[in-house]
């Protein structure tokens, strides 16, 4: 390998899924959301970096400023909901695992392709369904929606967003807003029309979202 080359990994989604982390496996550093996976659902805000000791306190420099590193920087007064959070993210990883395998396994006897399969290996909380048919993914995602713990009332509607090229469809009645370790589910209005659930605190709320979703098709 070269040294003068650090690895750096994006593990949004990946943490707590698999037995190992990337820095475990040779990445020198690991960075994530907390509104994911490692939040727990109960963290609000923030983000973080781990791995190699010198390389987080290169970045802890350069996000506040040479000299200072991690002696400063914002708290937002959230320091207890973040540890908080970390300590219930494994059990909620969990529940959301089993709700996108519940997931694969229902729709596919429905006959809709699941990615992964439901008896598949798993890197994330991600699943991705292709319907095929654009108003039974619009219905689908608009059914997650209604059984989600907020806004369940709302009915999400294809529109434009910055960084796409096709309308997309979104549902997300989380506690945190843009959460994604909450029940949610985006889509993307093209072919062959593909959504993508992820999330669940809960497995129980997660199989009542996932059955009102496939409710809303019916």
């Amino acid at each position: 390998m070269n040294p003068n080359v650090y690895i750096m990994v994006d593990n949004c989604y990946g943490e707590f899924v698999e037995e190992i982390e990337p820095i475990e496996i040779g990445a020198d550093l690991i960075v994530g959301s907390l509104i994911k996976n490692l939040g727990g659902g109960i963290a609000p805000n923030g983000a973080y970096i781990a791995g190699k000791k010198e390389l987080v306190s290169l970045c802890a420099e350069r996000l506040t400023a040479p000299g200072l590193g991690k002696e400063v920087g914002p708290t937002l007064g959230i320091n207890k909901q973040i540890l908080q959070g970390i300590y219930m993210a494994p059990s909620v990883v969990a529940a959301s695992i089993k709700t996108v395998v519940f997931a694969s396994a229902l729709l596919e006897k429905l006959g809709y392709k699941c990615f992964p399969c439901c008896g598949e290996k798993r890197t994330d909380i991600v699943q991705a369904i292709q319907f095929s048919d654009k108003n039974k993914l619009i219905k689908f995602v608009q059914g997650i929606q209604k059984g989600s713990p907020v806004g369940s009332h709302v009915i999400p509607e294809p529109w434009d967003m910055p960084g796409y090229e096709d309308k997309v469809v979104m549902a997300s009645g989380s506690f945190t807003s843009g959460s994604s370790i909450e029940l949610s589910c985006d889509a993307p209005i093209r072919p062959p029309y593909v959504a993508y659930l992820q999330g669940g605190l809960t497995y129980e709320y997660g199989k009542l979202g996932v059955l009102k979703a496939v409710e809303n098709i019916i």
